[in-house]
């Protein structure tokens, strides 16, 4: 199991791990601060040792980061650096994503069916049927109102039997049986969600919101795609 140091600190940038396997131009750590694509949220880069970290998956509990450089036999000590602007921008688009679906709980009370996201831009669909009048606009006011609003986002550890369904955002589960202690992103006061990925301190970080297209995706499911920009 690689410790996964990311989910305390999203602000690491560098640490030190040894190779605990190797499989071709992957290695897997005993811990890392790379975050392995997963839940929407693309992988990050960086480097580790001599080489570029192009790739990063989670198997079986174990995160295998690809390598563009030299591969290290098992047992090296290695150095890791989070490619930092890129890291960032995702924690900014994820944290907007959290915003955005709190709006929309808060507002409309429907639940969020999907979504991606990439460096700054990112998509989420909803259980909603019509479209409002004016829905991308209101939306996108509504949105940086609680960006500019400089909300605290904290991070929680607790027992899977505490759990609430408001705490699942989605609206089927994706917090996998198995996982006892379940991770909590609580924009306070907005939304307070199960969620493993990288986010902002507060909200006022992430910048601004801009709805860039709203699509519908079939009976009952909108879509939102937007972008993130400096404030």
């Amino acid at each position: 199991m690689t410790d996964l140091l990311y989910l305390r600190d999203a602000y690491l940038r560098a640490f030190d791990a040894r190779v605990v396997e190797v499989d071709g131009d992957r290695v897997a750590l005993d811990r890392t601060a790379f975050y392995p694509t997963g839940g929407g949220q693309p992988h990050d880069t960086g480097t580790l040792g001599g080489a570029r970290v192009v790739e990063v998956r989670k198997e079986d509990g174990a995160v295998w980061h690809r390598l563009d450089g030299p591969v290290p036999a098992v047992g090296d000590a290695l150095h890791g650096e989070v490619d930092w602007d890129r890291r960032h921008a995702l924690m900014r688009t994820h944290t907007a994503m959290h915003v955005l679906c709190g709006v929309i709980e808060r507002d409309w009370g429907v639940p969020v069916t999907g979504s991606n996201m990439d460096v700054l831009t990112g998509r989420m669909d909803f259980e909603l049927d019509p479209t409002p009048e004016g829905f991308g606009p209101r939306v996108e006011a509504l949105v940086n109102a609680e960006l500019a609003a400089d909300r605290p986002i904290e991070v929680s550890f607790v027992p899977r039997s505490r759990i609430s369904g408001q705490e699942i955002r989605t609206k089927v589960s994706l917090v996998p049986e198995h996982v006892a202690e379940v991770r909590l992103v609580d924009i306070v006061g907005l939304d307070r969600q199960a969620d493993g990925g990288t986010h902002v301190a507060s909200t006022a970080e992430v910048g601004r919101l801009r709805v860039v297209k709203t699509e519908s995706k079939g009976k009952g499911n909108k879509r939102i795609r937007f972008e993130v920009t400096d404030a």
